[in-house]
């Protein structure tokens, strides 16, 4: 199933997709939480905006080649999160931006309990997010805050797909529809499950919750005029970069 979240004119709605349009459904999380499907309200229209109303978005870092330490986790604003296709103004006071293409893990219910082996019972489904980032930052903000905080660097969506394995999903970058990186969660150092495990036994995470699981091989230098693609799993996250 692909869950979007629809601005009816009427307020926000969770919706799911069918065929060319849209189906409201109700409150996926209590539906999944409950073990059941969300049961279908009647069809809706309205403009897609970001799949998840996230408390905490957490970046996976360290999950690379040739790391010494082991993964770690930071966090990053919710507030930076915009939908799919809204322009984002690159800083121009922070350096280089790179743009980081990274599968999205969209959390159903509370993480108590949470391991490595059941861990696929724990996420509601997958994104796609571009964690877009001001490296050269880094050598004076090692916790990622300046880096990573700019208004809009976080572009999510613009659906959660329920259907996608949780260990085998592809992974694209591409830049102005020119292919600049191609891999998939198997190519991830640090599994994603682990990775959700190693969360869980630190920090209670709950529905909705966004979990950004690395860029070790799907990274690129980005500029203003140029528009980014992150493609996970065949859904398509469009960002033009201003």
């Amino acid at each position: 199933m692909r869950i979007a979240r629809l601005d009816s004119g009427q307020g926000i709605v969770h919706a799911r997709h069918d065929g060319d349009g849209w189906i409201r459904i109700d409150d996926p999380y209590a539906a999944f939480a409950s073990g059941r499907t969300p049961a279908d309200l009647g069809p809706v229209t309205g403009a897609v905006m970001a799949p998840s109303e996230a408390r905490v978005v957490v970046g996976i870092a360290q999950n690379g080649p040739g790391h010494a330490s082991p993964v770690q986790a930071w966090l990053k604003s919710p507030r930076t999160i915009v939908a799919a296709g809204v322009p984002v103004h690159v800083r121009r006071d922070a350096g280089g931006t790179v743009a980081e293409a990274e599968i999205a893990i969209v959390i159903g219910r509370a993480t108590a309990g949470l391991t490595a082996a059941n861990a696929h019972e724990y996420v509601l489904g997958i994104t796609a997010v571009n964690d877009l980032s001001s490296p050269d930052r880094t050598a004076l903000d090692p916790r990622n805050f300046e880096s990573k905080s700019g208004e809009g660097y976080t572009p999510l969506g613009p659906w959660i797909d329920t259907a996608l394995d949780l260990d085998d999903v592809d992974l694209a970058l591409e830049v102005d529809g020119r292919p600049v990186a191609r891999t998939d969660a198997r190519a991830l150092p640090v599994p994603i499950r682990e990775c959700l495990a190693y969360l869980a036994l630190w920090s209670p995470l709950g529905a909705g919750d966004v979990v950004m699981t690395g860029a070790p091989h799907s990274q690129a230098p980005v500029r203003a005029g140029q528009t980014v693609t992150v493609v996970v799993g065949g859904m398509r996250l469009d960002t033009p970069l201003h």
